[in-house]
């Protein structure tokens, strides 16, 4: 009996082998499986309805990947000049660098892209729905690009940048050459779970009619009102992208673990 209670509980001494990992992930499935049945019901699924709008969910979904990898390469450039801004030893712009990680953190993003999107906007003359929704992701996400590379910069100890004063670097050359390096590879698994969060925060852009693929199941769930069919297309669908984001960042996390 304990032999096969051994099987189930993780072994804090050793790596358990992957005959008992793929069984044990077996079992958590189906058990996932069976209540997700159990909560059906008498509901009858019906995915033939999905076949007739297989182009618009594809568009919806290129058009996610696209928005993210945009917002994600600008929040990337944002992030950096906001985290060097916010080290600045010239107060008013460190503490404008600190009020704008502050402001974004501190409130939802549905409200900032209310706000961005039918007050700003329009007094900048900006009118592209996807122009906009990019630029509203990728500000968001760089007040939490911003603060990861700040952690990163703030890990390196004081006797790399002694070492690099010592042989004559410049402030630039410095970060060029001695921290950067470090602080990319510190901050790489940390990155890539803001690049998971980034793709699920795109799916709030459907509320200003960005035709991604959250707004596209909604406008197909209006015409067939097959919503569990729908909601379950959409959910997978963020699966595909945000699962092998999640298993990269933890396979950087444990190739860059440094030890304190």
């Amino acid at each position: 009996m304990k032999n096969i209670l051994s099987f189930f509980i993780k072994d804090k001494e050793k790596e358990s082998s992957w005959f008992k990992k793929a069984a044990n992930l077996t079992l958590a499935l189906l058990i996932f499986l069976g209540l997700f049945i159990l909560s059906l019901g008498n509901y009858t699924m019906n995915w033939s309805s999905l076949s007739a709008y297989s182009g618009k969910l594809l568009d919806g979904y290129k058009m996610t990947l696209i928005i993210t990898f945009f917002a994600m390469i600008i929040s990337l450039i944002l992030g950096f000049i906001i985290a060097f801004l916010n080290n600045s030893r010239i107060l008013v712009i460190h503490y404008l660098s600190k009020s704008y990680v502050e402001i974004i953190r501190g409130t939802p993003f549905l409200v900032q892209i209310i706000f961005f999107f039918y007050i700003i906007t329009p007094s900048l003359g900006l009118s592209n729905r996807y122009f906009i929704g990019v630029t509203i992701l990728a500000i968001f996400s760089s007040a939490y690009v911003s603060e990861i590379i700040r952690a990163g910069i703030e890990s390196i100890g004081e006797s790399q940048h002694e070492a690099a004063r010592a042989v004559g670097f410049t402030t630039f050359q410095k970060y060029r050459y001695v921290i950067l390096p470090q602080v990319i590879t510190r901050i790489l698994p940390s990155l890539a779970g803001q690049l998971s969060s980034l793709v699920k925060d795109s799916s709030l852009l459907s509320v200003i009619a960005v035709s991604e693929f959250t707004l596209n199941i909604q406008e197909i769930t209006a015409i067939n009102f097959r919503t569990y069919e729908n909601y379950i297309v959409l959910a997978v669908g963020y699966l595909l992208i945000t699962f092998p984001i999640s298993l990269i960042s933890r396979k950087l996390e444990r190739k860059f673990t440094y030890e304190s």
